[in-house]
């Protein structure tokens, strides 16, 4: 299997789930007659990234991880999001951003190797990157922004969560 396969298109699906969540926000906001924008800076727990930061770092762990699977440097992006327009803006960004990657630019992927900053000078294979990192933190992101919202009254289920199947 192509690396593409498990990174593209599944980024891309869970950050459009995301964009269908916090239409559900806002619609459940304006329904209950308060501002949206409260869900901003809501979090699960103190020690733990608010609804933006999650966002934030979903988008971040996506970018990064097609940009160091592929051997490409990947974009800048602040984190200065500040309102759920922003946000939306910065998943719309992201997904723009892997929708330039190919099936072709993934090769050699799986043996290439992926490093940050962070890891004090060593790295991984490429597909273990994605297995051991890349992937759970990702999902981690993911399944954290909903559970704010969910937590905060947003009707959402675990279709809602898991989205269009490719059914054949």
């Amino acid at each position: 299997m192509n690396l593409y396969d498990a990174t593209v298109p599944i980024f891309t699906k869970y950050l459009t789930n995301l964009e269908g969540w916090l239409d559900r926000a806002v619609a459940h906001a304006e329904a209950k007659k308060f501002d949206p924008e409260l869900w901003v800076e809501s979090r699960l727990a103190l020690d733990q990234y608010p609804l933006r930061g999650q966002i934030q770092a979903a988008c971040d762990q996506a970018k990064y991880t097609v940009a160091k699977m592929t051997g490409k440097p990947p974009p800048s992006h602040p984190d200065t999001e500040k309102t759920m327009a922003e946000l939306r803006q910065r998943i719309r960004t992201c997904k723009d951003y892997l929708a330039t990657f190919t099936r072709e630019d993934f090769e050699g992927a799986e043996e290439r190797r992926c490093a940050h900053e962070w890891m004090g000078g060593k790295g991984m294979r490429g597909g273990d990157y994605l297995d051991h990192l890349a992937l759970p933190n990702f999902h981690f992101h993911i399944v954290t922004a909903y559970s704010i919202l969910r937590n905060n009254g947003v009707e959402l289920g675990k279709t809602v969560f898991i989205g269009h199947l490719p059914l054949a």
